[in-house]
């Protein structure tokens, strides 16, 4: 009798298992107002690390000094980390007490 070739013995290694992958979950970066991070260090930061236009920008700065907290952006949990990250660095740099927060969505 001839011996079957191995690779026709076992069907199921050709088939591919369904793998069901997750999105990502999304956070949000916070901007957190206190008392002596300058108007237009915060409107800086917005424009410069979350990309935002200098109108949004204005928008959210106002919604943090008038409401205590704004959203910067939704991202996920990498980037918002890292951006809340270089905000942080750089209201270091400048002496800002400014505080970035990161949140699940």
């Amino acid at each position: 009798m001839a011996e079957i070739p191995e690779f026709e013995q076992d069907e199921q290694a050709l088939t591919e298992e369904e793998t069901k992958v997750d999105k990502p979950g999304m956070f949000r970066v916070l901007l957190h107002n206190d008392d002596f991070t300058t108007m237009e260090f915060v409107v800086f930061v917005l424009n410069h690390v979350f990309k935002r236009t200098a109108a949004e920008s204005v928008t959210i700065m106002l919604k943090v000094h008038n409401e205590g907290v704004g959203v910067a952006g939704l991202y996920p949990y990498e980037i918002a980390r890292m951006k809340a990250d270089k905000a942080m660095n750089l209201a270091r740099a400048r002496e800002f007490p400014f505080l970035c927060t990161v949140e699940e969505e």
